[in-house]
């Protein structure tokens, strides 16, 4: 984004001093972050960084980075995180010493688990105790701040000097951005902050100090996987987490059609494969769905591409049967892996193990792999003709409203709820879908597409987030960034007043000890009162439209709302969904005790 489309996220402020005889600590140290081309930074005020701010404000005078305030530190990481989503492009997010670090802990993990890089900073002190305020900097200190969050973090540093800060911020912007990518933490004593320096520090070149390019594998790994894929009859691929770089997009639909291999994506990452593509042939899902699952059993040789829980998806495909297939793995995300953070999920089976990125992979098989014909997939089944009429309404019908009224708009569905089945929706872009946010919480929804819009403003796609009413009700207050700084979105709200992913599993064990299931919802409805979700948009200065109750009334209100996007709002629509069962839901409810 240009400075002339930022503009709208900044406000006009008095310009910097140009008495520039006096140079403070943090001064360097903000000047090292626009150095590192940060665009924003968002954060939460706080007292132990309040040099870093002022530095940020009246010696770079808010720009670049430009300053974005947030209602709470999770927000800061989760807006950060969607923005990266969208762009690549690392942000910065500032959080308030050892406290602030907590309350933003969450979304720091959300960020680890989906392998995207946040450079957070923070604050402490000051460390040298006689320095110290009394009561609330000993309350705000640690010695070891880092530690809260270290076991999801890729590095973490505390440097004690305007030199080791620089180092620190390099070293930290060059971990989060080596692949597998993910947040770093760099903490600034207080009192280092608001040192005065005796002269203006020499910064480093930042172009020294890049992230290493991606590795690629070798000879004798690329030739055997060419000669595997080469012979294979029916060959599957797992379309995981890859970039969403259009180069690399085509490169994966080339490299299928060059195979003739049967393609599988997820709901849980992003767009990775058109899904109205021939070869796609089972709808993508949070698990696998029987058609997946069979079509992952039928294969000879499975090329997996970074895929999400690998060990577990083959095991639903062969049970516990030995898996009948030769696997390609191609993933780095093995150099992550640690024994507290069990988010690498099952050890998988694996034949040939690539350790490289997915992208500069699939562009070597397919420059080495012959063309060959395609064999005929299994078609998926044409999606269901859902009524719009009637006093009720299902994610299936607030899908297809969504379809009437954005018609001939490019969308990016920046997040979709859990009960959201993947035949609703096709991806013809790697924009299209931006993937679910790595730690499997709640409340990350609107901060993650408050970032997501911020990154797609003025790009002609429209920003839609469908969200449960668990996850706005949590995370809300993310919205008001929006209002605050004028970026154009849209959030639905699929709202059946209940925690309702929890109903279920409170049914199945129900069932599991023959009580009664119509129990299942007590502790898990959002009722008496329900919330007014419209009210509360309309309270941030937001547009809040409804509830909308009658599937007959949803298409007047979503068509008022990309209305209103399409001005510049941020919108909120509350659409009364009935609770219900998706089969993206499936794999996780329907399994017996003795599984």
């Amino acid at each position: 984004m240009s400075d002339v489309d930022r503009a709208a996220v900044r406000r006009d402020i008095p310009a910097p001093s140009e008495d520039s005889s006096v140079v403070w600590g943090s001064d360097a140290i903000a000047q090292m972050l626009r150095k590192l081309d940060i665009p924003y930074v968002l954060l939460n005020p706080g007292a132990s960084f309040r040099g870093l701010h002022d530095s940020l404000v009246n010696y770079l005078g808010n720009q670049n980075p430009q300053m974005i305030v947030v209602l709470h530190e999770e927000h800061a990481i989760a807006i950060a995180h969607g923005y990266t989503k969208v762009t690549g492009q690392m942000l910065g997010a500032i959080v308030h010493s050892n406290v602030g670090l907590m309350h933003a802990s969450m979304a720091i993990y959300n960020a680890w688990a989906d392998r995207v890089p946040v450079l957070v900073l923070g604050a402490t002190g000051p460390v040298d105790a006689a320095l110290r305020r009394p009561w609330i900097d000993w309350l705000h200190t640690a010695q070891d701040q880092g530690a809260l969050v270290r076991q999801f973090t890729k590095w973490d540093a505390q440097p004690a000097s305007v030199p080791a800060a620089f180092e620190a911020l390099l070293r930290a912007a060059q971990i989060a951005r080596t692949a597998p990518n993910g947040p770093t933490y760099v903490c600034f004593d207080a009192a280092l902050q608001e040192t005065e320096l005796s002269n203006e520090p020499v910064l480093p070149d930042p172009a020294r100090y890049l992230p290493a390019t991606s590795a690629r594998p070798s000879e004798a790994d690329l030739g055997k996987a060419v000669a595997w894929l080469a012979e294979a009859s029916s060959p599957v691929i797992l379309a995981g987490r890859v970039s969403r770089d259009e180069a690399a997009w085509r490169h994966r639909v080339g490299l299928a059609e060059a195979l003739g291999a049967r393609v599988l994506t997820d709901l849980k990452v992003g767009a990775a494969f058109p899904t109205d593509h021939p070869l796609h042939v089972a709808a993508p899902g949070f698990f696998l769905s029987p058609t997946a699952a069979a079509e992952l059993r039928s294969a000879d040789v499975v090329l997996s591409l970074d895929w999400v829980d690998l060990g577990g998806t083959l095991k639903q495909a062969w049970g516990e049967d030995a898996v009948g297939s030769r696997v390609i793995q191609v993933s780095v995300d093995q150099y992550i892996h640690n024994g507290w953070s069990m988010d690498h999920q099952g050890l998988a089976p694996v034949d040939l193990y690539m350790m490289s990125e997915p992208d500069p992979v699939v562009a070597l098989l397919r420059e080495a792999l012959p063309k060959r014909a395609s064999p005929v997939p299994v078609k998926v089944p044409p999606r269901e003709n859902v009524s719009s009429s009637g006093e009720s309404m299902s994610i299936a019908s607030l899908a297809q409203s969504l379809r009437r009224t954005t018609a001939g708009h490019d969308v990016c569905l920046i997040r979709l709820p859990l009960g959201w089945s993947g035949d609703m929706w096709d991806f013809h872009h790697p924009l299209d879908y931006l993937g679910y946010d790595g730690g499997g919480g709640i409340g990350s929804g609107p901060g993650m597409a408050v970032g997501a819009a911020l990154a797609l403003k003025g790009s002609g796609r429209l920003p839609v987030a469908v969200i449960g009413d668990g996850d706005y009700m949590m995370g809300v207050t993310a919205l008001w960034t929006a209002a605050n700084a004028r970026i154009p979105l849209l959030v639905i709200v699929a709202n059946n007043c209940s925690f309702f992913n929890d109903e279920l599993h409170q049914e199945r064990v129900a069932k599991d000890r023959h009580r009664p299931v119509e129990n299942r919802w007590i502790g898990q409805r959002i009722a008496d009162p329900e919330p007014d979700l419209a009210m509360i948009a309309r309270g941030q200065g937001l547009v809040g439209i409804g509830p909308v109750a009658r599937a007959e009334d949803l298409d007047t209100a979503l068509a008022q709302a990309v209305n209103a996007l399409r001005d510049g709002r941020t919108v909120v629509v509350d659409v009364r969904v009935d609770p219900g069962y998706s089969p993206s839901m499936s794999s996780g409810m329907t399994r017996s005790k003795t599984e």
